[in-house]
């Protein structure tokens, strides 16, 4: 069997079916820039594969290593980045901000409230409550690897963890605050953050300020990396996916899966109209139609298209997709199927795809499992 990339699915046939069951396949992207939007697109993601190769047996391991590596990649010990470089100073005041409930104008709400480590990173709800209980437009996503996505929330509102969580801090659906001021008024009532802020921002003369807020959060989040038997295969230890693991990936690729779920996230790299072969809406059962990036640009291009959603710990993260209409993995991979590829997976390919899913849950990071002791002092802001 010989695979080759191809631009058109109609066009594509095999070169030489003659040739060895397996040849390298590489896929090779493109980064376009439009209007002001950034999205990694496949210059050509259609795998095509004999019909003779087609449900057939995986490829040898050595040739399904090979095939991974140049679809995906492992995770980093960290995220850190030149531009949001982290230090112990920075990631401890950002734990503390991360789990602290004062901040918030009722009180109640911290950033752990929809990132809570008991349901890796989500909140398990189909749309996430904030202040006084109101609910938001859209499902929580996990926190665990979030800084990996070249977009922050499911329309890509933010362009980074720091910026999302600078900008939590407001808002009705979230923290609740009217205003920056109220944040910093609320901070400045409890002194133990002060030396914080001090060692975490060193030479600055007035450390507690919004952009620090973000900065902070964001270095704490960027050290939320959950290494998973997936990496280790990556990495090159075979037997750390099981045959029925290696199997599904090799199903999931084969299906074209990978073509929006690719790179070190497995997703979370691009944008892509959900419901590219049939309305979304119609698979998933939702109650609501929400119109996706159009929200925000309010270009037609962008009607029902949303940030593809990285797939590490998915298998942890229940319910499924923007609006929570799905409640389980082997159901949003039928869906996914159908709406995006136009194809009706057999039992055998869910079960194989759905293990393979789960070789990308990864143990939590120490640091995430428990909540630390936050800063004392006066309390006088009141709520």
């Amino acid at each position: 069997m010989a695979m080759k990339l191809c631009r058109h699915a109609d066009s594509c046939k095999p070169h030489d079916q003659t040739q060895r069951q397996l040849v390298r396949t590489k896929f090779r992207w493109s980064i376009w820039r439009r209007g002001g939007r950034i999205g990694a697109l496949a210059a050509a993601v259609i795998i095509c594969i004999s019909p003779a190769m087609a449900q057939t047996s995986v490829p040898s391991s050595a040739a399904l290593l090979q095939l991974a590596r140049g679809v995906f990649k492992p995770l980093p010990t960290n995220i850190a980045t030149a531009q949001h470089p982290i230090t112990p100073q920075l990631v401890e005041l950002g734990d503390d901000l991360y789990w602290d409930t004062r901040l918030s104008a009722d009180g109640s709400v911290s950033c752990a409230r929809c990132h809570q480590p008991s349901l890796y990173g989500s909140d398990g709800l189909p749309k996430s409550v904030g202040v006084d209980g109101k609910r938001n437009q859209r499902r929580a996503p996990t926190v665990l690897n979030a800084a990996l996505e070249f977009r922050v929330l499911w329309l890509g509102q933010r362009k980074d963890v720091e910026g999302q969580a600078m900008r939590a801090f407001l808002g009705d659906t979230s923290f609740g605050n009217p205003s920056y001021a109220a944040v910093i008024a609320r901070i400045d009532a409890i002194p133990g953050y002060r030396p914080l802020f001090r060692r975490a921002f060193p030479g600055q003369p007035n450390p507690v300020k919004p952009e620090n807020l973000g900065r902070a959060i964001g270095a704490y989040e960027r050290t939320l990396v959950t290494p998973a038997p997936f990496d280790r295969f990556l990495n090159g230890d075979i037997d750390a996916l099981t045959p029925e693991q290696r199997t599904g990936l090799w199903t999931f690729v084969e299906t074209g899966c990978a073509s929006c779920h690719n790179g070190v996230g497995v997703g979370g790299n691009s944008f892509r109209k959900f419901g590219v072969v049939e309305a979304y809406w119609k698979a998933t059962g939702s109650k609501e139609i929400d119109q996706g990036r159009y929200a925000v640009t309010h270009d037609p291009s962008d009607m029902y298209v949303f940030k593809v959603p990285m797939l590490r710990n998915v298998a942890m993260i229940p319910p499924y997709f923007h609006d929570g209409s799905v409640a389980t993995l082997p159901q949003a991979v039928r869906v996914m199927a159908r709406v995006q590829l136009g194809k009706r997976l057999s039992a055998t390919q869910v079960r194989a795809i759905v293990s393979f899913l789960d070789s990308l849950t990864g143990p939590l990071p120490a640091d995430f499992v428990a909540s630390p002791v936050l800063p004392v002092g006066p309390y006088s802001v009141e709520h």
